[in-house]
C-alpha cells in the first residue's frame, strides 16, 4: 500500500451516518437478570466475546417488547462489539447468520459501519492487531475496574487503505480463520462421534442389551460383537454387563499430582525446554488436546516435581481452579499442583478415562471441598467406582475412537499454524509492508 493512498480518520468518522450509529449498552437498571426469557433476542454479554471473529457462546435472551423498548442498544448484523469494561480489548462482528438483532449488555459498546467508508471485517482485524490492542491498553481508564468509553472509541485513530484493498486484506486473513473455524467445526463432531460411541457401548450397554432382546447389536461386526455379553450382572454402580467390573479408579490408573519449582530460581526455568502445564494453559483449548504449553522448566526445574515428566498421551485433569479442565497431553509434560494426572494403561485406556471423567463429571465435582476455591485431591479422587470392561473390549474402543482423535490433533496442528500465518501477516498488510498480491500468493488465496 502506497503512503499517499492512506486515510488518517477515526472511529467515529467512519460510523454509519445514522442514530445510535455508535452506542453502548443500557443503563444498569433497564437490563437485569429477572429481564432474561428462555427464547427471543439474544443478548451480548461478556461471555459472548472472545470466540475469534463472532460473537458466539451460550447467549441469554430477552423478548421482542423488551428489545424494542430498548432499540438504541441493539446491534445487527455485521456491526462490531468492543467490551466496554471486563477484558478489555475484546472485539466481535454480529454474525451475519444470526439473528436479525441482538441486545448488548452494559459492558458492551457496538458501531455500525458506514459501508462506502470501512470494511467491518478488516476493522476487526485492525482491533486485534498488537498496536490496536497496545493503544486499547493505554488509554483504558483505570480508576476503580479497567474499563473505556464510547468517547475514546469514537476518538480512536485509524489508518485506512482504500476500500477495495480493505477487502482484499480481510478475505485473505478471513480465509485463514474460516479453515480454522471449520477444524474447530469438525472437531466438535470427531469428539461427539467418540463421546456417542462410549456413551452407546459403556454407559447405555446398547449391545448388550441388543443381545437380551435376542437382536444383533446394530452396526457391529461378528467379532466385535462377539466381545459384548448377552446378560447383566448386579454390581456396587447397579447393573452392568456380566464379566465386567466395578474398581476404584486410583486401583486402575496411576492418579499422581504435580508441583511448581521455586519461580524466584533461575536455574529452574531459563533456557527450559521441558514443558509444563497450569491449568491457564487449558482455558483456551477447542479440544481436549494439549499441544504446548506457556512455560518450559529446566531439568534442574523438572527434578523439584515427584511426578516427573509424564508420557506423551496422559491425561491431565484440572483439580482446581477450576475442577474439570481435561485434555491429552500430545507431548511429554510436567504439571503444577492444580492437576490430577492418570497414567492410563491397557485396562483403561486415556481415551477411556477422558469420555469417562467428561461422563461423571458432576460426581467429580462432588468430591472438591475448599472455602477459597473447590479442589478434589488425589485422595478423594481414587476412591471414585468405574465400571471396567474386559481388556479385549477396553482395546476394540480404544482403536475405534484412535483415529477419531489422531484427527482431532492433526486439526489442532493445522490451525496452529495458519494462526501463527494470520498473525504474521497481520501486521505486516496493515502497514502496507505486505502488498495484498504477495500476501494472497504466500497464503494460496485467490485475491
Amino acid at each position: 500500500m502506497a503512503g499517499e493512498t492512506m486515510t488518517e480518520c477515526t472511529v467515529g468518522d467512519v460510523a454509519a451516518p445514522s442514530r445510535n450509529a455508535l452506542v453502548g449498552g443500557p443503563f444498569g437498571s433497564d437490563l437485569v437478570s429477572r429481564d432474561y426469557v428462555p427464547g427471543g433476542v439474544p443478548v451480548i454479554r461478556g461471555a459472548n466475546m472472545g470466540h475469534g471473529r463472532w460473537v458466539d457462546g451460550e447467549f441469554v435472551y430477552v423478548t421482542s417488547e423488551k428489545a424494542e423498548s430498548l432499540a438504541s442498544n441493539c446491534a445487527k448484523p455485521g456491526d462490531l462489539v468492543f467490551t466496554q469494561r471486563g477484558t478489555l480489548g475484546q472485539v466481535a462482528l454480529v454474525p451475519k447468520k444470526g439473528a436479525d438483532r441482538y441486545l448488548i449488555s452494559q459492558s458492551q459498546m457496538k458501531v455500525t459501519l458506514d459501508p462506502e467508508k470501512a470494511d467491518a471485517l478488516f476493522l476487526y482485524y485492525v482491533f486485534i492487531s498488537s498496536e490496536q490492542q497496545t493503544y486499547i491498553r493505554q488509554n483504558a481508564i483505570t480508576t476503580g475496574v479497567p474499563h473505556t468509553n464510547l468517547g475514546i472509541l469514537r476518538n480512536t485513530p485509524l489508518t485506512l487503505p482504500p476500500l477495495p484493498e480493505q477487502k482484499a486484506i480481510a478475505h485473505i486473513l478471513g480465509t485463514l480463520d474460516d479453515k480454522i473455524e471449520l477444524n474447530r467445526r469438525m472437531n466438535a463432531t470427531l469428539e461427539a462421534m467418540a463421546r456417542a460411541l462410549f456413551q452407546s457401548w459403556l454407559v447405555d450397554f446398547d449391545p448388550v442389551r441388543a443381545k437380551l432382546d435376542g437382536h444383533q447389536p446394530a452396526g457391529l461386526d461378528a467379532a466385535t460383537a462377539a466381545l459384548f455379553p448377552a446378560h447383566f450382572q448386579d454390581s456396587p454402580l447397579g447393573h452392568i454387563p456380566q464379566g465386567w467390573t466395578v474398581e476404584p479408579v486410583g486401583d486402575v490408573v496411576d492418579c499422581v499430582g504435580g508441583g511448581t519449582p521455586s519461580t524466584a530460581e533461575p536455574k529452574f526455568w531459563e533456557g527450559g525446554t521441558h514443558h509444563w502445564t497450569t491449568p491457564k494453559d487449558f482455558s483456551s483449548l477447542q479440544a481436549p488436546v494439549l499441544l504446548d504449553t506457556d512455560r518450559k522448566i529446566t531439568d534442574a526445574g523438572l527434578a523439584k516435581i515427584s511426578s516427573g515428566l509424564l508420557p506423551a498421551g496422559t491425561l491431565l485433569l484440572s483439580s482446581r481452579a477450576p475442577v474439570g479442565y481435561l485434555a491429552i497431553a500430545a507431548m511429554p509434560v510436567a504439571i503444577n499442583q492444580g492437576f490430577i494426572a492418570l497414567k492410563c494403561n491397557e485396562r483403561a485406556s486415556n481415551f477411556f478415562m477422558l469420555n469417562w471423567c467428561q461422563t461423571n463429571m458432576a460426581g467429580i465435582e462432588s468430591r472438591a471441598t475448599g472455602t477459597t476455591f473447590a479442589e478434589i485431591s488425589k485422595q478423594n479422587f481414587r476412591p471414585i467406582l468405574v465400571e471396567l470392561p474386559p481388556k479385549e473390549l477396553m482395546a476394540a474402543f480404544t482403536e475405534k475412537v484412535a483415529p477419531l482423535y489422531a484427527q482431532i490433533t492433526a486439526n489442532l496442528h493445522q490451525s496452529r499454524v495458519l494462526a501463527t500465518l494470520r498473525d504474521a501477516l497481520l501486521p505486516k498488510l496493515l502497514s502496507g509492508e505486505l502488498s495484498v498480491a504477495v500476501g494472497a500468493e504466500e497464503t494460496g488465496v485467490v485475491a
